[in-house]
């Protein structure tokens, strides 16, 4: 064993340098599962999970720092890697279902903060990623490449609408302007699932795709029809203004539409999971795309609580509460993986130490 190459501060530094854009996700599981949480009275399990959400923002954000400081190159890559460069937009959904939660607990300066930059993030990475991993590439065909973390794009876009309806009653004086941006993300967002959903099909029906390319990240599928969903029902307990007025009973119905849809979805993608593990016997071990099944299944849970509540809804709510005792207990399970994957791999010296690429293909 070579002290040199073992010791903590080399396995810290691989780590850092293998690290996914898609880790984010842990804080958007989290954090919405916090929320959902909280509109169910469970505050304790709430503000537990809030604290988790916030260390993990706090703690991704520094490991991106160390990254883009001693290893550029590894994030140059990533911005123009199509299977990958998608999972960035987990940044602008974290740090918005974090400042939801903040909202939750009255601390909207917080929320609006995490807002403005999260949503000046999105409307940066909109324009560069698709260039720089999809348009900008030499190699053709790009739809070849295209998988489940596409879909991220659509929940950042989403999750900026939500955060925008969430301060609007509070700040009263860009009212007008958080409804001009809820509307225009949401709309951004519907639009943009339909294009990344036409994407991914042609992927699966003209390309080869065995298990091994069925990864978690398909289940964000779902969870951005479910974020569309949330969204659609806050936008539409936003205050009168010309864009919500002029929207208020298209996106009302199109939430319940979305809902149906993502109901739908579930039973394939658990179908899904049981041909890739069970028939075709892929190892279930884990990676930081498992985040990627956690938080489709707890925004699933919240937008079916809250479109229940919002629209007197009683089954859609039921459905909801279920899931949300569903998605709590694959967080812990994740969690409990994770920690481990993070000891072996980085606490624990060994007399190799090959640290598995943490990447999302």
């Amino acid at each position: 064993m070579n002290p040199v190459t073992n010791g903590f501060a080399a396995r810290a530094g691989r780590a850092v340098e293998r690290f996914t854009p898609g880790y984010f996700a842990l804080v958007m599981a989290s954090g919405i599962i916090s929320v959902g949480m909280r509109l169910e009275g469970v505050d304790l399990l709430s503000r537990a999970l809030l604290v988790v959400c916030g260390a993990a923002f706090a703690v991704l954000v520094v490991l991106s720092a160390w990254r883009f400081a001693a290893y550029r190159s590894a994030m140059v890559e990533d911005f123009t890697d199509p299977r990958r460069a998608f999972g960035l937009f987990t940044f602008v959904a974290g740090a918005n279902v974090l400042g939801v939660r903040l909202g939750l607990a009255g601390m909207y300066v917080a929320t609006a903060v995490l807002l403005a930059v999260a949503g000046l993030t999105w409307l940066a990475l909109g324009y560069v990623v698709p260039w720089t991993a999809v348009l900008g590439r030499q190699e053709r065909p790009v739809v070849a490449t295209a998988n489940g973390t596409w879909f991220v794009w659509v929940v950042a876009s989403q999750s900026v609408a939500v955060a925008a309806a969430t301060v609007e009653p509070v700040f009263d004086s860009v009212r007008r302007e958080l409804a001009v941006l809820a509307v225009m993300s949401w709309s951004v967002g519907v639009f943009l699932y339909g294009a990344t959903g036409l994407l991914v099909s042609l992927r699966l029906m003209l390309y080869a795709f065995g298990p091994d390319e069925l990864t978690p990240p398909y289940w964000v599928s779902m969870g951005a029809l479910a974020i569309t969903v949330l969204a659609g029902a806050r936008i539409v307990e936003m205050a009168d203004t010309p864009m919500v007025a002029a929207t208020r009973g298209l996106i009302a119905g199109l939430a319940v539409v979305f809902w149906a849809f993502a109901t739908w979805l579930i039973p394939v993608l658990i179908a899904a999971g049981w041909w890739r593990h069970v028939r075709r016997q892929v190892p279930l071990r884990y990676d930081a795309t498992s985040w990627s099944i956690v938080f489709p299944l707890g925004m699933y849970a919240v937008a079916g609580i809250y479109l229940g509540r919002a629209d007197h809804l009683p089954v859609v709510e039921s459905i909801g509460r279920i899931e949300l005792w569903a998605a709590f207990p694959a967080w812990l399970l994740v969690f409990a993986a994770m920690t481990w994957h993070l000891i072996r791999t980085v606490a624990l010296p060994t007399p190799t130490n090959q640290l598995p690429s943490t990447h999302a293909h």
